[in-house]
């Protein structure tokens, strides 16, 4: 398949923010891309929030089934969300869904759900989401304390996995969140070091200003400028 897997080195690290920026800002450049967020819980209602906002940065017209096929409304593991609702995660069906989304050549924005390992079930977790949609990865970190052993590891267990870094984005949490990061340039430098490249982008979650705009730009212009990503 052709596009991006977008993990997070936890839940709340802003892996939607980042996929809808980079879906609004590849339709920009006149892109032609799709979007999916294969597995979601906390959601109020039939619709989940984040796939919702995905569908509109990338001004969908796809049956929201393909987009969400798995949708739970307890705030909760994935893994827990399905027994609850007495539900199989089946990889095939976000696989067959994944592959709907992705004809006439759709650049395919896949969501993860929580972290790399978060469980889907006993058996499987949203790695094998990844590797069954055979898609290179960008790891979301949450700039906030603890993030450096957290982007590390997820880094390494996605290699483990076989999936190739594509990247990985530094992404600034807004102001109100707790555990605001201290000397966040230093962290970002480190990281960079740590990883062996620098960030995709860097985003201010709660700044949709030119900069935060042409980061986006930059990032999609990297990734798509690699063979490997088509």
């Amino acid at each position: 398949m052709r596009g991006v897997f977008i993990a997070g080195t936890d839940t709340n690290v802003g892996k939607t923010w980042v996929a809808c920026q980079l879906l609004v800002n590849a339709r920009t450049v006149g892109i032609n891309v799709a979007a999916m967020k294969p597995i979601a819980s906390g959601s109020f209602g039939f619709k989940n929030d984040d796939a919702v906002a995905l569908i509109n940065a990338a001004e969908s017209e796809e049956p929201y089934e393909l987009i969400n096929p798995y949708n739970f409304t307890l705030p909760i593991s994935p893994h827990l969300a399905a027994q609850e609702a007495g539900q199989t995660i089946d990889l095939q069906v976000i696989c067959s869904a994944a592959t709907k989304l992705e004809k006439n050549g759709a650049w395919l924005v896949v969501e993860g759900a929580g972290g790399w390992l978060t469980p889907i079930s006993l058996h499987h977790t949203m790695a094998d989401v990844a590797r069954i949609l055979n898609l290179p990865v960008i790891l979301v970190v949450g700039m906030r304390l603890g993030c450096l052993s957290h982007a590390l590891l997820s880094a390494a267990a996605i290699t483990t996995s076989g999936l190739r870094l594509a990247g990985w984005v530094a992404n600034s949490l807004p102001r109100n969140q707790t555990n605001k990061m201290l000397k966040e340039s230093e962290n970002i430098a480190t990281l960079s070091t740590l990883l062996a490249e620098p960030p995709l982008a860097y985003f201010a979650q709660d700044d949709s200003s030119a900069t935060t705009q042409h980061q986006a730009a930059t990032a999609i212009a990297r990734l798509l400028g690699n063979n490997k990503n088509r």
